[in-house]
This record gives C-alpha cells, structure tokens and sequence, in this order.
C-alpha cells in the first residue's frame, strides 16, 4: 500500500458546552473536550474498573455554528476526523504541543436527557421485552414453489 491513512472515529460525550473563537473573515472554529470510556473487570480484585481518555475537538465554520446551537455538556456525540498536533509557545517561550481531532464529520446521538433516560430504563427493566404484534402467523409448512 502506497498511501497513508489519518482517520479518527470516536463515540463519546462531551465534557463542556463548545467554545467559539469567530475570526474577522467571517470563519471560525468551535473547540469541545470529548470523554470516551473503556471499562473492564479486574480479574484479581473482580472490581469493575472505568478508564476516561480525553479528547480535544475542532470543527470549522458552519459545522461548528451547528455543533454550538444543538450540542451540550453530556450530549452523545459521533465524530469522525483526522489527528493533528499543533505547535506553540506557552508564556514561557516554551514550545508546547496539543494533539487534536479535526472534525470532518458528526452525527448527534443523543442528548444528556435521553442517555440518562435510557439508563434509567434499562436499570429499571433490564430484560424486559415488548411483543408489537400479537398477530403474527406461525411459519408453516404452506406449499410453495420456493426452491430452497
């Protein structure tokens, strides 16, 4: 393979509300923190053990004004994107990194109310099922010109 990839998709929810930084030209960028979870059972302890990792997004222009009116601390979020470290100097004149996510795409989940909801649910009822249509007919031995 001669080319090379720098793709990046992650499922998670946000950690704050999304900044906006607006630029003379008519541009500008909107910045959120994004909180994936991994979690595993210890298998000395049998404890249940959650790890949070981080991630800082950027999304552009138009999809940043609609990432700023729909989205919210807690909300579920889509995001698919590409790695990029940025350079630069603290007040220090030390030379600092941040890795980052440009966001090229998104697709909203769903919002702190309805993941909190759904929690709910499923702790209340974890196993319950629903029959929609009790009106459902048997699969028989009808005779067919079904050749399998």
């Amino acid at each position: 393979m001669s080319g090379t990839l720098n793709k990046v998709m992650l499922i998670g929810h946000l950690g704050d509300e999304v900044k906006m930084h607006y630029f003379e030209g008519g541009g500008c960028v909107g910045r959120f923190p994004l909180a994936t979870n991994e979690t595993y059972t210890n298998r000395q302890t049998n404890e249940r053990i959650t790890n949070t990792e981080w991630h800082n997004i950027v999304v552009r222009n138009k999809g940043a004004e609609i990432c700023e009116k729909y989205l919210s601390k807690g909300d579920k979020v889509y995001i698919e994107g590409r790695l990029k470290t940025r350079k630069w100097q603290d007040e220090k004149g030390n030379d600092r990194y941040s890795t980052e996510i440009q966001c090229t795409d998104f697709t909203f989940l769903t919002t702190k109310a309805e993941s909190e909801a759904q929690a709910a649910t499923q702790t209340a009822h974890p196993l319950q099922e629903s029959v929609q249509d009790s009106n459902i007919e048997p699969i028989g031995d009808e005779d067919d010109d079904l050749p399998f």
